[in-house]
């Protein structure tokens, strides 16, 4: 079980860390270049593939990854951090924190979060699809012939990659680093090799050119920003990720070699472009001399395949946090490494992502029609963020309204501005991103307000726990020399196993635990945070156990610590006396019939408690009950 966060618990130096992020962090953004600038010069976008649209585009670019990447995350962002963990649950879980004391700006920044975090798995899904696609099109340079082989192929790779998860990534993981040192090395030096050739090239680091080329679209902007905006795809990983790595290792290793790489890359697309504009057809790949051009091939399709696992694995620990927040039904969560409790695969979200990347590539087919597709969720993500940080940084750090709105007013715009040039792709693929995400949200919210109706339910048909405990205590039952737990949602009522086994057993154990599970909106709770322990009286006890939403939900394992505070449980003599609710919707009352029926829906198909608590499959007594809502 976790207890503290991962990047302290483990003795990893620095070099190792910075190493390791970039096979996770960056493989996204890395990826960028198979892509952008091919799609910045599309028909589509009816820019002139001449000398100076050439300088503008590519200082577009560059900039974009200066004001975006590495002002707002790596210097503002990445110091928002939840006890060291980053993303966008973790994020709307602080700025929930600093705006508790208003429950309606509360509840509306939990819903905004929410959904800015159901947009990652649209993410989720475009990603492996067109990085995949992306790198498997070079075999198109090497002989046309191999074109209509391009879809199957990709298929392949991706039908590999999602096989490969139930083994985990703690086996290929420590490769994931070296391959992406290599790929950012040979980013540069292919940039450097053809800004010798084409020099001019150097003026896009002006940011006039930038400027200039933007001003110039006129009403054509929004095109030209919705292509631009591709070379920022996976800067949300950068935060994220920062509870794996840390946020030293984060920022060094895009100082030092992805900001470089990718710079250098964009400017060397660039002079070739200005060189000869044949090379339009693919400009990455014809930055490659001909004979190395299989290797480049092979080394693009290992890069989109670390790319597309950072993103899939983010999609486990997306989830996890969800269902432990309260936002998703428990489902099964498989430990894939005994050192790392963040290393987890999850079968059904693997099932799902790969049936809609497979469907993904073989309805887009290329990567220019799935660029359509990317970059409008993204960019939304990326404002919600910048939202959310106002609140943390204003409310949560007691920054001054006037420099929290200077921190993040100027971001939130470029955020808008991108998304607005994402928005007119919206009928060419990007409503598919967004439909997902507001189908997740409808899922998430009536399975966060369901379960609250439902505990409203029981709490108010139930009995009251106290006066319950004293009269068994004036007629006490025949009596047995066990331990008998009771998870319960409402500490506060007697659950109904318990009214289940004395009605048909008639039997009382001697110790008797009203078990009560408490998620927390922090990754990780202290062990000396734990527990909290109420003699209710004779033969009764309250048993809080608190987790974070990235704590290992080990119940038995923390049942132990009462050992503690005078509450000995033994593990072999123990029961657990479970309560399973068969949701039945009553119409008139609580949420649309529509969402009560899908809640009672998602009830039944919900994970066992067995599995998701860790509690022993020979020491469980399961009891039904129907509740209506």
């Amino acid at each position: 079980m976790s207890s503290a966060n991962p990047s302290h618990a483990h003795q990893h130096g620095l070099g190792a860390l910075t190493l390791a992020a970039l096979g996770v962090v960056y493989g996204d953004i890395g990826t960028s270049p198979l892509y952008t600038a091919k799609e910045v010069f599309a028909p589509h976008t009816g820019i002139a593939l001449d000398a100076a649209n050439i300088i503008g585009a590519v200082s577009a670019i560059l900039w974009s990854l200066m004001l975006v990447v590495t002002l707002k995350y790596v210097v503002l962002i990445l110091r928002a951090d939840n006890r060291g963990e980053g993303g966008g649950l973790a994020l709307t879980a602080l700025a929930a924190r600093a705006v508790q004391s208003r429950p309606q700006l509360r509840r509306a920044v939990l819903l905004l979060g929410l959904f800015g975090a159901t947009l990652f798995y649209g993410d989720s899904i475009i990603t492996p699809a067109i990085s995949v696609i992306s790198a498997v099109e070079g075999i198109e340079i090497i002989t046309p012939a191999l074109q209509p082989y391009v879809v199957p192929l990709s298929v392949l790779v991706l039908l590999g990659l999602f096989a490969m998860q139930r083994f985990g990534t703690h086996s290929v993981g420590r490769f994931f680093g070296p391959v992406m040192v290599l790929w950012f090395a040979v980013l540069g030096a292919l940039g450097v090799m053809h800004i010798a050739q084409q020099p001019a090239i150097l003026q896009a680091l002006n940011p006039l050119h930038a400027i200039q080329f933007l001003m110039a679209r006129g009403p054509h902007v929004l095109a030209a920003v919705g292509a631009i905006v591709l070379a920022l795809t996976g800067a949300e990983a950068l935060y994220a990720d920062m509870g794996h790595f840390g946020r030293r290792p984060i920022q060094i290793a895009w100082s030092v070699l992805v900001l470089p790489g990718l710079a250098l890359n964009y400017m060397g697309q660039g002079a070739l472009l200005m060189q000869d504009p044949s090379a339009l057809e693919n400009p990455f790949y014809r930055m490659f001399p001909d004979e190395l051009m299989v290797g480049a091939v092979v080394l693009s399709t290992l890069a989109t395949i670390i790319a597309s696992q950072a993103v899939i694995s983010g999609a486990y620990s997306m989830t996890r946090q969800a269902i432990l927040l309260g936002f998703l039904p428990r489902m099964e969560i498989r430990f894939t490494s005994e050192k790392e409790s963040g290393q987890i695969f999850m079968p059904a979200v693997n099932r799902a992502l790969l049936v809609g990347v497979v469907l993904a590539v073989l309805a887009f087919k290329s990567s220019s029609a799935l660029a359509g597709a990317y970059g409008i969720a993204v960019t939304l993500t990326m404002a919600i963020t910048t939202a959310l940080t106002f609140f943390v940084i204003h409310l949560g750090w007691r920054l001054s309204l006037p420099l929290s709105i200077l921190a993040t007013g100027f971001f939130l715009v470029f955020d808008l501005f991108l998304f607005a040039g994402c928005a007119i792709k919206f009928w060419d693929g990007g409503w598919f991103p967004v439909a997902m995400g507001l189908a997740l949200f409808v899922f998430m919210t009536t399975w966060a307000r369901g379960r609250e109706i439902l505990v409203q339910t029981i709490r108010s048909d139930g009995l009251a726990l106290q006066a319950f405990i004293d009269m068994l205590q004036g007629q006490p039952p025949h009596l047995i020399a066990r331990t008998a737990v009771y998870p319960v949602a409402d500490p506060g009522t007697v659950p109904q196993a318990m009214l289940h086994n004395l009605k048909h057993n008639q039997v009382l154990h001697e110790k008797n635990v009203i078990l009560t599970v408490v998620f927390a909106e922090v990754p990780f709770v202290p062990e000396a945070e734990r527990l909290q322990i109420e003699p209710l009286g004779e033969r009764f006890w309250r048993v809080t156990v608190h987790y974070g939403f990235m704590d290992t939900t080990d119940v038995p394992r923390a049942l132990q610590g009462c050992a503690r505070h005078g509450l000995v449980i033994p593990e072999f003599e123990t029961s657990y006396f479970l309560s399973r609710e068969t949701v039945v919707s009553t119409p008139g009352t609580g949420m649309a019939q529509w969402r009560e029926k899908l809640f009672a829906a998602m009830s039944r198909n919900a994970g066992g408690v067995v599995e998701f608590f860790h509690l022993p499959d020979n020491a469980v007594v399961e009891l039904g009950t129907r509740v209506q809502i």
